[in-house]
């Protein structure tokens, strides 16, 4: 489809009609169907041919070799580590401690806003309408990291890193409370907590940072069981492991949200299931710098609630969809003779509507429906890969790509036209943290324990 253009895809009388050729609606894919968006939310979805009857004040926007899809959740993401993405490549596990602390500690205000803006903008091109992010460990307000993603045009779920093991907890649970309350009423910002891993709070502080983020319907950000080092840490120091102690102390309910979960026993995928805990399986991770691949098609049928997330790996939805099912047809589906491995619907779902569910936001986004926050792509499928399609969901994980979508909207706005910004100069932000990610490396105490690609190939010619 060659002639669509943005000013066609801005509110007329109203709101907006738009009649492509399919939507993927929570009861699947459905030919000739049409959706109105008024305001914020989707008024109407349902056959095209009724909505028009029902809304002859719109003119049907006809979006021929489009499919309108919900816009993808990261359901756990860094925004203020997108200046040293490839640091991860080729390093072992729990980088966190050589590179992420590191280099967030070196962001001034600038810097971080300019960081998580550039993280936003990657995850808009790659289809993400909403992106959880797990905490910033930079020593500024996280108002900076709400005001980029806020610019942006992104949805945003707002950790609030809640760490106490060196500091006074009085303050940490007050600043918690605070900012629950801060972004209580937002648009675009959805407040959440954050510990960064259970050994980086005291027992009272799970407990309650637990008990703050139910009161408020919001979510607790934990990275948990993902590491063997993390999990032998917590066996030496408390005798049970990451998520068993999470249970010991209160913290493990239907407002956490376990990023990872990669390294579960038997009991623990039962406590997940049972406490009605989310998580956050994260497997381009996994193959990047983890220990294990969550057993995600195992926590489906256990009824876990989970989503898909990048870790800031790289924001692109359909890539990561397709890790998705990639990574447990590899750890999982082989061994087992299991060739479906959920199939593509069960992809797609986890990253949209599971992906809503598990951040906390279930009921305001994640899926295209009457009363739902009208955060969708428009989705390009008339090219050589999905064109001639016999199963859409599957060629979406397996054939699909970012540079097949042509419009991102968030909350009823148009955010992106073809991968960049409508509103704002998306080209000069990524000039800007070229420089600045120059600046911020000299003098972030990095340590890597490999070269990089280019002095290894050096090294050995």
């Amino acid at each position: 489809m060659n002639d669509l253009t943005p000013d066609r895809l801005h509110p007329d009388g109203g709101g907006l009609l738009l009649a492509p050729d399919a939507v993927l609606t929570p009861d699947g894919l459905r030919d000739h169907y049409a959706a109105v968006v008024a305001g914020d939310t989707f008024r109407a979805v349902g056959p095209a041919e009724r909505l028009a009857r029902e809304h002859p004040h719109l003119t049907p926007v006809r979006l021929p070799g489009h499919v309108l899809i919900p816009g993808f959740v990261d359901a756990h993401h860094h925004l203020t580590q997108s200046f040293g993405a490839a640091l991860a490549f080729g390093e072992p596990s729990e980088i966190f401690r050589r590179v992420w602390v590191p280099l967030e500690g070196a962001l001034d205000e600038e810097a971080v806003y300019v960081a998580a803006k550039l993280a936003a903008l990657e995850s808009l091109r790659g289809g993400f309408t909403t992106v959880a992010e797990a905490g910033t460990r930079a020593p500024v307000d996280v108002e900076l990291v709400a005001a980029a993603a806020r610019d942006a045009g992104v949805r945003c779920v707002l950790g609030l890193v809640c760490n106490d093991v060196d500091g006074d907890t009085d303050t940490v649970l007050a600043s918690a409370e605070k900012h629950l309350t801060r972004y209580g009423a937002e648009e675009l910002i959805h407040p959440s907590l954050a510990v960064s891993v259970p050994e980086a709070a005291t027992a009272r502080t799970l407990g309650r940072t637990a008990h703050l983020a139910a009161e408020a319907g919001a979510v607790v950000q934990i990275h948990v069981n993902e590491h063997l080092a993390a999990v032998e840490r917590s066996l030496v120091q408390h005798g049970l492991r990451p998520l068993e102690y999470l249970y010991e102390v209160g913290a493990l309910g239907p407002q956490l949200l376990a990023a990872h979960a990669t390294l579960v026993t038997p009991r623990e995928v039962s406590l997940l299931a049972d406490s009605g805990a989310a998580v956050s399986y994260n497997p381009v991770a996994s193959a990047w710098k983890g220990n294990a691949v969550a057993p995600a098609t195992t926590m489906a049928e256990r009824g876990i609630r989970f989503g898909l997330g990048t870790d800031g790996t790289r924001g692109d939805a359909f890539r990561l969809a397709d890790a998705a099912e990639s990574a447990q047809r590899l750890t999982y589906g082989l061994a087992t003779g299991d060739s479906s491995c959920g199939a593509g619907w069960t992809w797609l779902d986890r990253a949209a509507r599971g992906g809503a569910d598990a951040v906390g936001l279930g009921a305001r986004t994640g899926r295209v429906a009457e009363g739902a926050a009208a955060d969708f792509l428009l989705v390009d499928v008339s090219g050589p890969e999905t064109a001639l399609s016999w199963d859409l969901p599957w060629e979406l994980v397996r054939r699909g790509n970012r540079d097949q979508i042509s419009a991102v909207f968030v909350a009823g706005r148009l955010r992106l036209w073809r991968g960049w910004p409508t509103g704002w100069d998306g080209r000069a932000l990524v000039r800007r943290a070229a420089e600045l990610a120059q600046e911020v490396m000299l003098r972030a105490p990095v340590t890597r324990v490999h070269p990089t690609s280019a002095d290894a190939w050096a090294a050995c010619s």
